[in-house]
């Protein structure tokens, strides 16, 4: 008889077993797993990590709605890196594109992570406690006890200990089951609403805030109206009418200064700005300090900038005042050397622009110019270069006060004309080329930059950040256990066996259990006791 060879039993030829093949996703399906990616915990924290990233820029360089000016200052010194950074909206980083998609994405992720979480919270905290196991001796603090009485006792002093230490109970046959630290759920429920709090706060009632920026000079006032701000920024969804009625005086403003005796540089040491505050026809006087700030009505005014506003008159050839007021010129160092623009457009045979330096402590240089030591106007002194011709100020363009376009003018002192820069100390009188006129350096006050800043998410982001922490705190330190009491009849009482059961880490349920099984059997002593003294003063009654 042959052996049997391989070939008479088995295929050698085969086909090789394939790898498991993936059902493909049409288009709802892949809808549905980059829905549940999305929606996820973990890219509901990678996205407010993204978030917080993103907010740098908004702290490194100034931003439109909050700094205009230094955006301008940040445009002229950085005239190459602005145009990047102004392509990538980084001066408006907080309504950029990039910005806004990173904000929305996480507002959609925790909404999504957040409503099925609660849904099943909520019928988890109204279903009764799971059944006991079959084996309580394989989980964690196993241990058995032995006490007098019936199991019915026994169950009944279980349930009442259970209930003490905040457990719900539910009786299944001959055990109790027990459970507690639902609320360690609901606090992380909590923090993420405060968290979409947060967002729906800074997201919608911020649209409603705004702030305005305006230059004081001492002795004039500020009415808050839309028409009296230097510029000012909108939420989207401002209105006019929501700007509260006041007016600010600016009284007298106060610097004091300090020089450091190793490097001989002055050291600002305070500001302060002493305003008069009108308010639903209430008059109150109010001092505005850098870190100081004030609130009128539901506004807060904060003390941006100082410098000095020499007071410039303008007289024509006959000697008639035809430009008197003062000039915010703006500080260009630590010693307040600043930079100003005069405009006059009527008055003179031609219209007048003029370029200025102030320098509140002058000394000259080596080369002729001049330069400020100080920023105290111990040697005040005013340089000026004049131009005349069209200043473009009825073309219906709104133009700068600080700038001065020099393009199509043609200057007439300073500069390649032959004729010097107009210098002026305090009360001097110049005459202008030409016969002109002449220009008189008046008097010298002091201005402030003021932003009134209205904020209507301050309380909302508040409340959301203070439930956040009591949310967090929450689901950290209370602990989510099962216990369970199992009971059996034994013929001199009662075998008792308690184990415990912790979602995550929780070091102190081994305790947990000794202390309840402890408790129990101490409460079932007490009640046979009870029951004991009952049972002997029941005859003595009846005699």
């Amino acid at each position: 008889m042959e052996p049997l060879r391989p070939s008479d039993h088995y295929d050698t030829e085969a086909p090789e077993p394939r790898g498991i093949a993936q059902p493909k996703l049409d288009a709802v399906g892949w809808l549905r797993f980059f829905w549940r990616q999305l929606t996820s915990m973990r890219t509901a924290l990678v996205l407010l990590l993204l978030l917080a990233v993103a907010a740098i820029p908004g702290s490194l360089v100034p931003q439109r709605s909050a700094d205009p000016n230094g955006v301008v200052q940040y445009e002229r010194n950085n005239p190459e890196l602005f145009a990047v950074l102004d392509t990538l909206q980084v001066f408006d980083t907080y309504s950029s594109v990039w910005f806004s998609a990173i904000y929305l994405l996480l507002f959609v992720s925790l909404i999504g992570c957040v409503i099925p979480r609660t849904q099943h919270h909520w019928r988890a905290l109204r279903a009764a406690p799971p059944a006991t196991p079959a084996r309580l001796n394989r989980l964690v603090g196993y241990t058995e006890r032995h006490a007098a009485g019936e199991v019915a006792a026994a169950l009944e002093a279980g349930e009442r200990v259970l209930r003490r230490q905040g457990f719900r109970v539910a009786r299944y046959g001959d055990s109790i089951s027990a459970e507690r630290g639902y609320l360690r759920e609901t606090g992380n429920l909590v923090f993420h609403f405060a968290l979409l709090g947060v967002l729906l706060t800074v997201g919608v009632a911020g649209g409603f805030g705004y702030n305005g920026q305006r230059v004081i000079v001492e002795g004039q006032s500020f009415t808050n109206q839309l028409t009296s701000y230097d510029s000012f920024n909108p939420g989207r969804y401002f209105d006019e009418t929501q700007l509260d009625a006041f007016s600010i005086r600016l009284d007298e403003f106060v610097p004091a200064y300090d020089v450091n005796r190793s490097t001989g540089f002055p050291i600002a040491l305070d500001f302060t700005a002493s305003v008069t505050v009108v308010e639903n026809g209430v008059e109150r006087t109010e001092d505005i300090k850098v870190n100081e700030p004030i609130d009128i009505g539901g506004t807060t005014t904060y003390l941006l900038g100082n410098g000095f506003a020499p007071w410039i008159t303008v007289y024509d050839a006959e000697g008639i005042a035809v430009f008197s007021q003062p000039v915010p010129f703006l500080p260009q160092d630590s010693n307040l050397t600043s930079l100003g623009v005069v405009k006059v457009p009527d008055g003179l045979d031609e219209q007048l622009g003029m370029i200025g330096f102030f320098y509140p402590s002058a000394v000259p240089l080596e080369s002729g110019a001049l330069t400020s030591i100080f920023p105290q106007p111990d040697q005040p002194v005013l340089t000026l270069n004049a131009f005349v011709g069209d200043l473009k100020l009825n073309e219906g363009v709104p133009r700068s006060v600080y700038s001065l376009s020099t393009e199509e003018l043609t200057q007439i002192t300073g500069g390649d004309t032959g004729v010097e820069s107009l210098v002026l100390r305090l009360g001097d009188s110049v005459e202008l080329p030409d016969g002109l006129g002449s220009v008189e350096f008046t008097s010298l006050p002091r201005f402030v930059s003021l932003e009134v800043h209205h904020d209507p998410t301050q309380a909302g982001v508040l409340i959301s950040v203070v439930l956040a922490f009591v949310g967090l705190l929450t689901s950290l330190f209370v602990p989510r256990r099962r216990l369970w009491i199992v009971a059996e009849s034994t013929e001199g009482g009662v075998r008792l066996q308690y184990a415990g059961l912790a979602r995550g880490d929780d070091p102190g349920l081994e305790r947990a259990v000794g202390e309840l099984a402890d408790a129990h059997v101490a409460t079932l002593r007490d009640v046979s006791g009870e029951r004991a003294a009952q049972s002997t003063q029941l005859p003595a009654s009846r005699a």
